[in-house]
């Protein structure tokens, strides 16, 4: 039997007693600055360019060639005025927003390559410390040229005291 009423997790915690009389709606806090960067986007094409400048254009020539009585907006176009000073500042705000959220990404990503540098630079430090440690490993054993010069050095010992027969190769 499940309890409806809302259970604390916590005892040491107050409970909220403020009910909202309103409900909002719940919103991602990512879902603006989604619509932020996707409207910046928009606004950086050239078919938006496009597009305000096909609206314009039709704004401007049907109130300038449409019968007195159809026009809406007549020469100096102050709504049309009012409507781009409305949307640029909007515009403004939404493509600041943008720009910042990429700079968080740049961000991030600028300290995780800076990670993935330093553990490159950590690895190749032990790999050159283990190829250094090979070398002087290597400086103590016996390589092939030095021992077949020790090996005819021998044979040779051994010619001159007449141990072994001189036609062995």
């Amino acid at each position: 039997m499940a309890d409806t009423r809302t259970t604390r997790t916590r005892l040491d915690t107050p409970r909220d007693n403020r009910r909202q009389l309103v409900r909002r709606p719940s919103l991602s806090p990512d879902a603006f600055g989604v619509f932020a960067e996707k409207f910046a986007r928009y606004m950086g094409t050239a078919r938006f360019l496009l597009w305000m400048t096909v609206f314009v254009v039709v704004w401007i020539g049907w109130n300038l060639v449409a019968p007195k009585g159809w026009r809406f907006d007549d020469y100096p176009f102050i709504f049309l005025t009012l409507m781009l000073s409305l949307q640029a500042s909007y515009a403004a705000p939404l493509i600041l927003l943008a720009q910042n959220r990429q700079e968080d990404r740049d961000r991030v990503i600028a300290e995780q390559d800076r990670r993935v540098a330093a553990q490159s630079k950590a690895d190749m430090e032990f790999l050159a410390r283990e190829m250094a440690s090979l070398r002087m490993a290597l400086g103590e054993v016996a390589t092939r040229d030095y021992i077949r010069s020790e090996l005819k050095a021998l044979i040779e010992d051994l010619e001159d005291r007449g141990a072994i027969p001189e036609e062995l190769p």
